[in-house]
């Protein structure tokens, strides 16, 4: 792999000193790339699919953020302390001595035991355990040889990492590390401590901002200098020591990725075998990790190729917070974990425990009702792979082999749920809590009703097994029912045309952005069931989109036409029965500011 391509990017500057620097830059991050790709990389993913093939099958794990920040939880100096937990030290600019003096030295959680943490999470049903062995606050959640910010200058006289490694082992859990690589707050020549040594990467965007290695590559050996001294020998000593299923790295915007890539050199030098999450090394052209990550604390999943892992976390902080009683209810994260499932997708769900070494009560709570659903669900999460079928409107599916998982989360009118899309052949189908067979009935060449019985078993996700003799054939349309209202999602449609982006899928931001002109519209394969009238409704994340904003809702025939009215309104529609058509949304005179479009809402008149 040549420079050039990186290059062409860059060449627009030529003449000008910052020109100059962003092409010295490219030259760099390139020349890693290329080293990378025409080399040690490439031979390291030889092995990826051997490596990875106990991650894709356990679908669910557990993170664990627990430092010395857990003591205070939010509370500093009789002071509240809001946002993430974890970030104390960087929020309340507490200087490295004060830090260690008031959190680190008298930090000894003798309510820890490895062994009720290994037992709660695999009773959840979590497959893999990730806990944070240093995150930015620096200190070494372990007696790390290396520096002196360690748990060796604490009054906890163990070593909880090593006692976890042996609880996972014993318990069956896979084991791992959350390592902070780039962001480090005590080290005098790492990026992100702006108070104690007005280092580049904190706050005050000194240096050039985020891209300060770019702006400033003079500073740049004070940050190869922390990654030679203490990252790439801690990491290096958390491989040999504990040998870890998994490493799981963030924020590597905080060094150019020329470093992050070699860290990851020196990582595949150690152990050829350890999982590497996604956010330690990745390019526009290539991710170096073993799959990808998306959002922290998701709702939604955009969509997303390949091998994928989102973090949620039971409250709004990874770390423990005293104060945040955003805890979502359990039925929240067992939809999400068979959202993420259906689409090829790992939930790495957070919790924080206390700072005495306790699991949160509250946490406990939730992982504990989650464990209960995948206690008769499992089977339908653990090894699953997406189905073929189109959208359903009660709910997702998941497949193994001739076996697909329908997971109902709200029953269709009249008790009769209709499979849509599924031309083949079909087996029994019965209900995983019990066992109980349900009846089945082709009411159409693609679609299959299965009668459900009075109410469903699980509020949260009734999941039906149904069996598929033969060859599985499915259609791609979507099946639109009478009397069943509507949603089609910005992340289920097909957009089209240059300059669209998702946003990152966290309550609310579950939108195709940038929507700014006439060649760019989204689109949908539908099949109307029977002759109906939708009020339709358009939904973005602003309250509204600008004034003057006007739209063409289509199905082969223009539909619709206009501005939304108040509560985003655009009209009523009619679609008879038999209808197979693309649904195509249009933006035909865009308003002041880009858009930012969530869904579509079909609801019933009245």
């Amino acid at each position: 792999m040549g420079l050039a391509w990186s290059l062409q990017a860059t060449a627009q500057y030529a003449g000008d000193d910052e020109g100059i620097l962003m092409q010295k830059a490219a030259r760099r991050d390139s020349a890693a790339i290329a080293e990378a790709v025409d080399g040690w990389w490439t031979a390291s993913m030889a092995g990826h699919d051997q490596r990875i093939a106990w991650w894709r099958e356990a679908r669910f794990g557990c993170f664990i953020h627990w430092g010395v920040y857990s003591v205070p939880g939010g509370l500093w100096k009789g002071k509240k302390v809001g946002g993430y937990a974890e970030h104390l030290m960087r929020k309340e600019k507490i200087s490295r001595a004060e830090y260690a003096e008031q959190l680190l030295k008298p930090f000894n959680p003798t309510g820890f035991d490895a062994e009720t943490w290994v037992k709660t999470i695999r009773d959840a049903g979590m497959k893999y355990l990730i806990i944070t062995a240093k995150h930015h606050d620096g200190v070494a959640m372990y007696p790390s040889a290396i520096g002196d910010y360690t748990l060796r200058q604490s009054a906890f006289q163990r070593d909880p990492m090593q006692e976890l490694a042996d609880a996972c082992r014993k318990y069956g859990i896979r084991f791992g590390f959350y390592y902070s690589h780039a962001f480090d707050w005590e080290h005098p020549d790492a990026p992100g401590n702006d108070w104690d040594y007005n280092n580049p990467g904190g706050d005050k965007n000194l240096f050039g901002g985020t891209n300060w290695y770019d702006h400033h590559p003079e500073l740049l050996p004070k940050a190869v200098k922390y990654v030679n001294e203490k990252s790439v020998p801690q990491i290096k000593e958390l491989l040999q020591r504990y040998h870890p299923d998994i490493l799981w790295f963030d924020t590597p915007h905080k060094l150019p990725l020329s470093e992050n890539i070699r860290i990851l050199r020196a990582i595949r030098e150690t152990d050829t075998a350890v999982v590497v999450n996604g956010r330690l090394a990745r390019s526009a052209a290539v991710s170096f990790g073993d799959y990808k990550n998306t959002a922290d604390r998701p709702a939604a999943f955009y969509p997303v190729e390949g091998d994928w892992e989102a973090i949620p976390t039971t409250n709004e902080s990874y770390g423990y917070s005293r104060f945040d009683e955003s805890h979502k209810p359990p039925a929240f994260f067992i939809r999400l974990l068979s959202k993420a499932a259906a689409r090829n997708g790992n939930l790495l769900m957070n919790i924080g425990p206390m700072g005495n070494g306790v699991i949160d009560p509250r946490d406990v709570r939730i992982i504990k009702a989650i464990g209960e659903w995948l206690e008769t669900n499992g089977e339908s999460i653990y090894g699953s792979q997406p189905s073929p079928l189109p959208v359903q409107s009660w709910g997702e599916v998941t497949r193994k082999g001739n076996r697909l998982y329908l997971h109902v989360f709200q029953a269709p009118p009249g008790g009769g749920l209709i499979v849509a899309g599924l031309r083949s052949e079909i087996g029994k189908a019965t209900m995983l809590a019990d066992g109980k067979e349900l009846k089945t009935v082709r009411t159409r060449p693609e679609d299959v009703m299965i009668r459900l019985d009075g109410t469903l078993k699980d509020t949260a996700a009734t999941v039906i097994a149904l069996d598929v003799k033969g060859e599985m054939r499915t259609g791609d349309h979507r099946l639109l029912e009478p009397r069943v209202p509507q949603t089609f999602h910005a992340f289920d449609a097909e957009l089209h045309g240059q300059g669209w982006s998702y946003g990152d899928g966290k309550a609310g931001k579950d939108y195709a952005q940038q929507w700014n002109n006439g060649s760019q519209f989204l689109t949908w394969k539908i099949r109307q069931k029977a002759t109906a009238k939708y009020k339709v409704v358009l939904r973005f994340a602003e309250d509204a989109p600008p004034r003057g904003t006007r739209f063409r809702l289509s199905a082969d025939n223009t539909l619709l036409e206009g501005t939304p009215g108040p509560g985003g309104e655009l009209g009523e529609v009619e679609l008879r029965d038999g209808t197979t058509a693309e649904l195509k949304l249009e933006l035909l005179q865009p308003g002041e500011t880009p858009l930012k479009f969530r869904q579509m809402e079909w609801r019933l008149p009245g």
